[in-house]
């Protein structure tokens, strides 16, 4: 029997996530390696901007699944609405989140712990909701957008974000490679449960879609230590004990197998824009 999702098992949760400092070190270890794609939260404002009707005079606008803020403050300085909510259910990543903004002058950033199941926002109270990097969380994404729906003004806007199933697969086999995990390329896909190729779907249960986007990232990765950086953090792979969490003792393992060259990886990025269903009851 295939173990679960390691995305979607809760007892996992605070393994990935009760630290900021993991995650801050694998979004850092795939920055740095970035060739190619624009940065995320910039296409969310450039979506806002092209198909949101009074992009300029927003309300508010919640960020799901917000993590350590940088979306948030991306939002706050380019699109500057009235208040921008970021939702998250690790409380470490709220509290970095917060030390991130707090010099901002006059900030109308603020974050909140919450279950995006069930949104802590009234019906009809937000001008744009964006969820990226989030809906492979839930084992019901549909239900999320749900609520999504609820809490959207008319004339709002969702920006909804994911990853293709296949991202990273070179990463697969350079673990295999190394023997780290020989069965790399055979677990489940992290993304399985919101993905580039259904989240049109799951959006459209209970938003009209409007537009959909593509966009092919590429990372190149200058070494082992650098990989290893990244890998890591990754729980998609069964490693030894010792490995997981340890970089070091990774690029060690990954040197003493595979000669030492650069790793070009890639992800497919998917944005889907929606917005309420005509003739939703107000």
């Amino acid at each position: 029997m295939n173990e679960p999702n390691p995305f979607l098992d809760p007892a996992r949760q605070p393994e990935l996530y009760g630290r900021a400092s993991r995650l801050a070190g694998r979004t850092s270890a795939l920055m740095r390696a970035k060739t190619a794609g624009q940065p995320v939260p910039e296409s969310i404002v450039s979506l806002v901007q092209s198909h949101h009707a009074r992009p300029d005079r927003l309300g508010v606008v919640l960020d799901i699944g917000c993590g350590r803020g940088t979306s948030s403050l991306v939002i706050a300085e380019q699109l500057r609405p009235q208040r921008v909510v970021g939702l998250d259910a690790a409380p470490s990543l709220l509290a970095q989140a917060r030390e991130r903004a707090k010099d901002l002058p006059d900030s109308t950033v603020e974050f909140i712990e919450g279950d995006f199941h069930d949104l802590p926002l009234p019906d009809g109270s937000s001008d744009i909701v964006v969820a990226a990097f989030c809906l492979y969380h839930s084992p019901h994404p549909e239900d999320v957008v749900g609520e999504i729906a609820r809490v959207l003004a008319p004339g709002g806007l969702a920006v909804l974000v994911t990853k293709g199933l296949d991202s990273y697969q070179e990463m697969d086999e350079l673990v295999a490679s190394a023997s780290l995990d020989p069965r790399a390329a055979q677990h489940e896909s992290l993304y399985t449960a919101a993905h580039s190729d259904n989240l049109a779907d799951v959006a459209a249960s209970s938003l009209d879609v409007i537009a959909v986007l593509d966009e092919e990232h590429i990372f190149t990765f200058d070494g082992h230590d650098h990989a290893a950086q990244y890998l890591a953090t990754n729980p998609k792979y069964d490693l030894a004990p010792g490995l997981y969490g340890n970089p070091g003792a990774l690029a060690t393992t990954l040197h003493e197998f595979l000669p030492d060259q650069p790793l070009a990886t890639r992800s497919r990025i998917t944005f889907v824009v929606a917005q309420p269903n005509e003739g939703r009851p107000a």
